[in-house]
């Protein structure tokens, strides 16, 4: 059978740690933190966050209006923002999507120009291999000719 262990020390910050040991079994937990007493343990709250928490402002206080306006405005521009950014991603978005049509228009053009170059080629290539061969050809005719 195994023998588990538990002991708790203080720890930091009025926390206990509880070192669990299995004994028999050589297994060893990772220690845990587990809050010293009730209440204990949570995040700790900065304190110009928890002055806004502890006093509520009253809805007719000048203070309340004042950022309730700046609030008000902050949102107004952050949404004027957003739209401005959507409008001017579409307008990129067009200007890409014409952009792209020329380039194509452009790549069918020199494609159709390529194929035209291509056949010119060939048939300069096939002409000059015919005018060589006659010509090879046009000596033995022609000393055929000398010999008659």
């Amino acid at each position: 059978m195994s023998k588990i262990s538990q002991n708790s020390t203080p720890g930091v910050n009025g926390r206990s740690v509880i070192h669990t040991q299995a004994h028999a079994s050589g297994l060893q937990q990772v220690p845990q933190l587990v809050p010293a007493g009730p209440g204990g343990g949570g995040k700790a709250v900065p304190p110009s966050k928890q002055s806004k928490k502890s006093s509520p402002m009253d809805r007719n206080s000048d203070e309340y209006r004042q950022r309730r306006e700046r609030n008000n405005m902050a949102v107004k521009k952050s949404r004027l923002k957003s739209k401005q950014k959507a409008q001017d991603t579409l307008q990129r978005v067009n200007q890409l999507k014409e952009e792209n049509e020329r380039l194509e228009a452009k790549i069918k053009l020199l494609t159709k120009e390529l194929s035209v170059l291509k056949d010119l080629f060939l048939e300069h290539a096939h002409n000059l291999a015919d005018n060589v061969q006659p010509s090879s050809t046009e000596n033995t005719t022609n000393s055929d000719n000398a010999e008659q």
